[in-house]
């Protein structure tokens, strides 16, 4: 095996870890509202680091608009290396997968175009003043990459398939579960883009004790507004945001109980490592239910709030291993 062989798993896992970490960053950056600590890009007040003199710079150039917080805008530039770091990487693990002619280039391509929209979407988050579609797509696709990742990781590992026998198969199971799950990562990000997290601060009924306060649907799903609008604490008044809490609380509920169906199915097959990865998939999203109690309860912490984020992708990472498990 030459050494440019060698290196493509090692890289591919380090590109895979760094993806988390951005996106458990951007979590954090996100929930900590510093997604406009610089409102600019990519340096920061035309800067490319944070420094002494960037507040002075910030004085000049918004004196009264937005003022300059440097703990905001060192969480966002941060954020924003990382994910430079990450792009950088992604583009050297592209090049060297079509230099090894190996199976995973096409995946590794479309990899790096994946990166590009999303740097382009991070750019947005920002010109755009944290528009609401536009941070949902930044969080959605963070997923996206961190589960190809792992795909192109999973890939360079060979499986054994068995027979299916009399019960559903797991693979188109686990498939549906990954299309669901994609689905209530986007209706949390636009909860949290929306700032509705808090909209019902109660548990299980809403607010005041009434299952189903007043709503506003239509308001609640727009998805975009004309006009250069700023979104930082949201702008959508309280039956919108109650609307958009309680479709992302009867998801997250759909959700629990299809993907706890797959854990069950994929247990009860007979091979060890599909029961294992079953019970994983269990407890992690057991954790996830927790979690999302916890954050009502509790007011939103912010360690709450950002594991949440994180076990998301720890979820989807399990059913991406249960489908290669699975797959026949």
């Amino acid at each position: 095996m030459s050494y440019a062989a060698r290196c493509f798993l090692p890289l591919s896992i380090i590109c895979f870890l760094l993806a988390f970490c951005v996106v458990g960053l951007g979590a954090y950056v996100r929930l900590s509202d510093a997604g406009l600590g610089c409102p600019d890009w990519p340096g920061c007040y035309g800067e490319l680091f944070v420094t002494e003199e960037t507040q002075a710079i910030a004085a000049q150039q918004a004196p009264e608009t937005r003022p300059f917080n440097r703990s905001k805008a060192v969480k966002e530039m941060v954020h924003r290396y990382a994910a430079g770091i990450l792009g950088i990487l992604v583009l050297l693990l592209t090049m060297l997968s079509w230099r090894l002619g190996n199976r995973e280039r096409i995946s590794c391509s479309f990899l790096l175009g994946l990166v590009a929209v999303q740097s382009l979407l991070g750019m947005w988050t920002v010109t755009e003043l944290l528009k609401p579609l536009i941070v949902a797509a930044h969080l959605l696709g963070g997923m996206l990459i961190l589960g190809l990742l792992y795909w192109i990781i999973l890939g360079q590992f060979p499986r054994k398939t068995r027979g299916s026998g009399k019960l559903p198969r797991v693979d188109r199971l686990a498939l549906v579960g990954l299309a669901v799950l994609a689905v209530q990562i986007f209706s949390g990000a636009w909860t949290s883009a929306n700032y509705a997290a808090l909209a019902c601060p109660e548990f299980p009924v809403c607010r005041d004790g009434l299952w189903w306060p007043e709503t506003d649907f239509k308001e609640a799903f727009a998805l975009w507004r004309e006009g250069r609008v700023d979104y930082e604490g949201g702008i959508l008044d309280a039956p919108a945001r109650t609307a958009i809490h309680l479709t992302h609380r009867l998801g997250a509920a759909l959700t629990f109980v299809f993907i706890l169906y797959v854990a069950l199915c994929a247990f009860g097959r007979r091979e060890p490592a599909m029961r294992l990865n079953a019970v994983v998939l269990l407890c992690i999203l057991c954790l996830q239910a927790s979690l999302g109690i916890a954050n009502v309860l509790l007011r939103l912490p912010l360690p709450v709030a950002v594991a949440h984020n994180t076990v998301a992708a720890l979820l989807l990472l399990s059913l991406l291993t249960l489908y290669r498990q699975a797959r026949l």
